[in-house]
């Protein structure tokens, strides 16, 4: 669209993007109008699926600051650009009228350079589609003087059009973040913890079974199980579910399909790792103190697991685990620092497991966290960590999306001793101690702190009883640290944003988002905050916020109300995030050692793949969806650079062809299979898609 009398401008109502399988075609457009912000990994994602193009209307919401393009294209954090456009309109459920045409008109920020723009008129929101007046309307605007030209069109023919004009686009760089619905990130957080567990479990099961498949051409790959339970999983991520702005109907339907999938999950993990393991070599007797230790991720890990000891008492070993392999544990390993738990006269406590030394004032704030290998301080001088916060919180629109800026006004911090703390592990492998905090007089926490031995890590086990109104529940880390960014765990990656308010692009982001951690590093020196099912964060100077409970009551009175179970970890590191390990350290919190009774004593420890580069992560492996001869492996390159790295493996592959993110294989000759494995390239934040053809199983 221009800003002639007559400029034309194309129209098209909203597509339904089904099932590709039942219309027989691949979408080359991404429509998505209505979610609450998008990744800076999305632009990767699509094209790795052939999609080069991306429609919404969602960032005309932007509270605070007037997105700056209409029609663009748009960069992802590995550098992967799609053409992107959103509706002049800003609405995706126009009635035909005239004054909305001359409004996409006066919106179009691009004319000059773009001359065409899209308007989404029906009944969108909740369905119902055009009806036959608004056709009426909008034929008589095809050609009329004084209005836009009004043509209808579909997505192709409008993006097509969009194309020829390329050249003159400018480009945005990163996520496109809203600067609204903020709420979304920490609202009903037992849906959030049900889609990290589920994740977590479908994971594990896929790499489970092609192990299992490898090995033993009987095993059965439960295919369509796992896609039931991966569907299930995706509908709850629907942007209404995952984001906890659900009625409470909803609510309680999301519940039991997270259920569903972890009950049939274990069972087909169960399944799968008896298919693995029900016939390893060695004597073929097993002991009730052999255990066989599970690791489903890509690097050796050296953790404290716990099993059940004389009389049901809990037992500990040090254990050191392959990569994606299993070892058989014996007898536990001996600390390189056993773990103290010293109390002091005043009440307060220290602990300390040769990596880290801890100390807890007596309502269980951390006042010290040291590394000791530098005797560099994390805590600043007069400030605590573990410090939990409440505020009040009373949006002005929608309870459940959102979250002002302004509630950061009504800080109180908690600190109102119920049980002061006590010993629950002395130590040697394992030091923790608990206490209880009144967070107000209807809500109460429960915390142990843990310190393992070879841990860099404190871990905080949580447990909240919430009973609020209009509250928000948060935890607090200030660092001895100085940086204009942090940076926050996305999809296949990470991005930085700022710590400080300089400009309203900056201010508006008060309340952001991530995945397993947040790091907040100086050069030489950082704090990382892990977790096992949080989205909600901030960084505000060199406060780290965890944002752990709301208590909405709009759609649903009940959210989040009652008992809630996570933990979080603080782990200082010097160097970089990415030197430091943050990363894998994040994944071994969310992905714990399995473990189960050794059919053998004298099996040896196994290993299914490892990568020689720490920047690449393993993300998946899973069976080929049409091959049964082969697995599908996902890798990306998690520190921001290029790098080289050699990708080790002992399933009996016989041939590895790169493949996109649908899984057909690129042109050009197979990857070289050689002594040392099969070399990779990758690009800063790249997703690479690898299908391995197995030795001695069935062709398709």
């Amino acid at each position: 669209m221009d800003s002639r009398s007559n400029p034309p401008q194309r129209l098209s109502s909203s597509p339904i993007a089904s099932d590709p399988s039942s219309f027989s075609c691949l979408l080359n457009q991404f429509w998505l109008p209505d979610t609450f912000g998008y990744s800076a990994q999305l632009p990767q994602l699509m094209r790795g699926c052939g999609i080069r193009r991306f429609l919404t209307q969602k960032l005309s919401w932007n509270l605070v600051n007037t997105f700056p393009h209409n029609t663009f294209f748009w960069e992802g954090i590995d550098g992967s650009r799609v053409l992107a456009h959103f509706p002049p309109a800003d609405s995706y459920g126009l009635a035909g009228h005239v004054e909305e045409m001359l409004k996409s008109l006066k919106n179009n920020r691009d004319k000059g350079q773009v001359n065409h723009s899209a308007a989404l008129f029906g009944f969108g929101d909740g369905g119902g589609g055009p009806t036959q007046t608004m056709l009426d309307r909008l034929k008589r605007m095809k050609d009329t003087d004084g209005l836009p030209r009004v043509q209808m069109s579909t997505p192709d023919q409008f993006f097509s059009a969009l194309e020829k004009v390329e050249s003159q686009l400018c480009t945005w760089v990163g996520e496109l973040f809203l600067e609204l619905h903020n709420g979304t990130y920490t609202t009903h957080g037992q849906i959030k913890k049900g889609n990290r567990e589920c994740e977590r479990l479908l994971h594990d099961i896929e790499a489970l079974s092609s192990f299992a498949l490898s090995r033993k051409t009987s095993f059965r790959y439960p295919s369509t199980q796992l896609q039931h339970l991966w569907r299930l999983l995706l509908l709850n991520q629907f942007h209404d579910v995952l984001p906890g702005s659900c009625i409470q109907l909803v609510a309680e339907d999301a519940t039991r399909y997270y259920s569903e999938i972890q009950d049939a999950g274990v069972r087909l993990l169960t399944d799968a790792m008896e298919s693995l393991f029900g016939d390893l070599p060695g004597n073929g007797r097993g002991t009730p103190e052999s255990i066989l230790v599970i690791n489903t991720l890509p690097w050796e890990r050296t953790e404290v697991i716990s099993g059940t000891g004389p009389g049901g008492s809990e037992s500990l070993a040090l254990v050191t685990v392959p990569s994606m392999g299993y070892c058989v544990l014996r007898d536990s390993l001996p600390p390189p620092h056993p773990v103290t738990v010293t109390k002091k006269a005043d009440g307060s406590f220290t602990m300390e497991n040769g990596i880290l030394q801890v100390c807890l004032d007596t309502v269980g704030r951390v006042t010290s966290l040291c590394l000791m290998s530098s005797e560099r301080e994390t805590v600043p001088e007069g400030c605590y960590a573990n410090q939990f916060a409440i505020f009040d919180d009373v949006p002005l629109y929608w309870d459940a999306w959102d979250v002002m800026d302004y509630h950061l006004e009504t800080r109180k911090p908690v600190t109102r001793l119920l049980k002061p703390l006590e010993v629950v592990v002395p130590g040697g492998l394992r030091g923790s101690v608990r206490f209880s905090l009144q967070i107000s007089e209807k809500s109460t926490l429960v915390q142990e702190v843990l310190l393992e031995a070879a841990c860099p890590f404190i871990r905080f086990q949580t447990q909240v009883d919430w009973h609020e109104a209009h509250k928000f529940l948060k935890v607090e880390f200030p660092a001895k640290v100085r940086s204009p960014n942090a940076t926050y765990e996305i999809q296949f990656g990470h991005l930085q944003r700022p710590t400080h308010w300089n400009t309203s692009w900056d201010w508006a982001r008060f309340e952001v988002w991530s995945h397993k951690w947040i790091d907040l590093s100086e050069h030489g020196f950082g704090l990382a905050l892990l977790n096992d099912c949080k989205y909600g964060c901030s960084v505000r100077r060199n406060v780290m916020s965890l944002s752990l409970l709301r208590a909405p009551k709009s759609p649903d009175a009940t959210a989040d109300m009652g008992r809630h179970q996570f933990t979080y970890a603080a782990m200082p590191h010097r160097g970089s995030f990415q030197e430091a390990g943050v990363i894998q350290q994040a994944y071994n919190l969310n992905f714990r050692l399995h473990t189960m009774p050794s059919p053998s004593e004298l099996c040896p420890a196994w290993s299914a793949f490892s990568v020689e580069s720490p920047a690449i992560i393993l993300e998946t492996v899973k069976k080929a969806e049409d091959r049964s001869d082969a697995l599908v492996i996902r890798l990306y390159e998690s520190h921001g650079g290029t790098v080289d790295s050699w990708l080790q493996t002992s399933l009996p592959v016989q041939e590895a062809v790169l493949c996109d993110l649908l899984e057909r294989p690129h042109p050009g000759p197979s990857l070289p299979l050689e002594e040392r494995g099969v070399k990779l390239s990758f690009t800063p934040f790249q997703v690479q898609s690898v299908l391995l053809i197995l030795k001695g199983q069935n062709s398709p």
